[in-house]
């Protein structure tokens, strides 16, 4: 990569630098990412600002919805000031003060089949935090064809799931391998129905900007082929391999 980090930039990005995986060579990678998040809810806000915070030069980020009063628990980038605001507006503007270099493409819209090409085809890697079973297998469906790499999170109560799916590897299943569309309910991601402890919303949208951070930096022990289940009331985690389906 033949640009270089100023002094300023150093400075701002000293601490993870400093370490031997990731190094002046692996900074300049994360500045060159380019990654998209898909709900800026529970676990898009902490992903997004992560991410941020790491140096992603180039973010977007999708959500057609308004900051509510019950939002705010768990959606660590809002505050009671941005209530009946546009969650991609307020977010923009809040991570451009985190970071002043970042590139951010809002996108004030519902993800569909008639937009998703458009937007997606301009991102490298992917976060899932939709809270809604069409737009994670529309997702998940896109990534596959196109070979995008794909990170996806789901929470309710007490409990995260994290799936992770490098798609350039033919071999890789899909989510559609863990949940079968036929008889599913979106009231098993809704936090209206089930609720959710705001910290475990935290917790997982972290872990999905770490392996995405990973992915960039080429790094690390991967979850592609597994699930990753943590149930934070007891402190349980464990990896689930996940079997590739024929003809899914």
């Amino acid at each position: 990569m033949k640009f270089r980090i100023n002094k300023k930039q150093i400075e701002r990005f000293s601490r993870q630098i400093i370490l031997k995986n990731i190094g002046i060579l692996g900074q300049k990678k994360i500045i060159h990412s380019k990654v998209l998040i898909i709900g800026m809810g529970g676990l898009g806000c902490p992903a997004a600002e992560y991410l941020t915070r790491a140096g992603v030069g180039n973010l977007g980020i999708i959500d057609p919805d308004k900051v509510e009063l019950s939002n705010i628990h768990r959606q660590s980038l809002y505050d009671i000031n941005d209530i009946k605001k546009f969650k991609v507006i307020v977010t923009k503007k809040k991570l451009e003060k985190i970071n002043p270099k970042i590139r951010i493409s809002s996108y004030q819209k519902k993800l569909d089949k008639i937009n998703c090409n458009k937007i997606m085809k301009n991102y490298d890697y992917i976060i899932d935090g939709s809270d809604n079973f069409k737009t994670k297998f529309l997702v998940n469906d896109y990534c596959k064809k196109f070979k995008k790499f794909l990170v996806t999170g789901a929470i309710s109560k007490f409990d995260g799931h994290i799936f992770s799916f490098d798609f350039k590897n033919k071999k890789t299943p899909c989510i559609r391998n863990f949940f079968q569309e036929k008889n599913i309910s979106d009231d098993v991601l809704n936090c209206e129905y089930g609720g959710i402890l705001g910290t475990v919303a935290g917790i997982i949208g972290t872990f999905q900007a770490n392996e995405i951070l990973k992915e960039i930096l080429n790094i690390g022990k991967k979850l592609n082929n597994y699930i990753l289940i943590i149930d934070l009331l007891n402190l349980n985690f464990r990896k689930v391999k996940l079997k590739k389906i024929k003809g899914i």
